[in-house]
């Protein structure tokens, strides 16, 4: 059975992460078996193997690897020049809306995909999820906090529960929008975000 070369090691990792990512956020993780992943990357499983000692373990990994992506966006996102926090929270909800369509994600949906379906099926993949989603709700809470220190947004709570309340928010209408094939449930969130932040509409 072929083996990965250690010089190209990285290589087909991150294709194996990156074929399973578009694959499993348009159908699930169940529903996906190694096979669909190694054939679409046109990887031997003898090299699956090599990164991954199981399913579960490869669910953890991609995981991650979405998370870390995610993050490091959202960072780019609340750091653009010339804009007030408020306009930049209002930009990373924008983004959110363009990376959950219900036709195709791209992979970029994965968390919303995955969430409810991994969390009853493995306990390592439910805490790396946790991990994920709270440090995307503290990345949240510090932007609310520094929008209100600014004075581009009022908030009636702490930053903390904002925070919660908004990713709360935009994932149950993540869901809603997959249900109802239709971006309304996002028109609604961010209405109901505006008034959260005291945001002209």
């Amino acid at each position: 059975m072929a083996k990965a070369h250690i010089n190209d090691a990285p290589d087909v990792r991150d294709t194996i992460l990156a074929v399973g990512q578009r694959i499993m956020s348009g159908k699930g993780f169940s529903a996906v078996g190694l096979n669909e992943i190694l054939t679409a990357a046109k990887v031997p499983k003898g090299s699956f193997y090599h990164y991954f000692a199981s399913k579960d373990a490869f669910g953890e990994a991609l995981l991650s690897t979405y998370f870390d992506a995610y993050l490091a966006e959202m960072d780019g996102t609340f750091a653009r020049p010339g804009l007030t926090m408020a306009q930049r929270l209002v930009a990373y909800f924008d983004l959110w809306r363009a990376n959950q369509s219900f036709l195709d994600c791209q992979g970029k949906c994965l968390a919303v995909k995955l969430a409810a379906e991994v969390a009853d099926l493995s306990e390592s993949m439910r805490a790396v999820l946790d991990d994920g989603t709270s440090a995307i709700v503290a990345r949240l809470a510090a932007a609310v906090e520094g929008g209100v220190a600014e004075g581009s947004l009022v908030i009636d709570d702490s930053p903390a529960h904002v925070a919660q309340s908004l990713y709360q928010l935009w994932l149950g209408a993540s869901l809603m929008v997959k249900i109802a094939r239709t971006a309304g449930p996002f028109d609604t969130a961010m209405a109901t975000t505006r008034r959260m932040l005291h945001l002209p509409g």
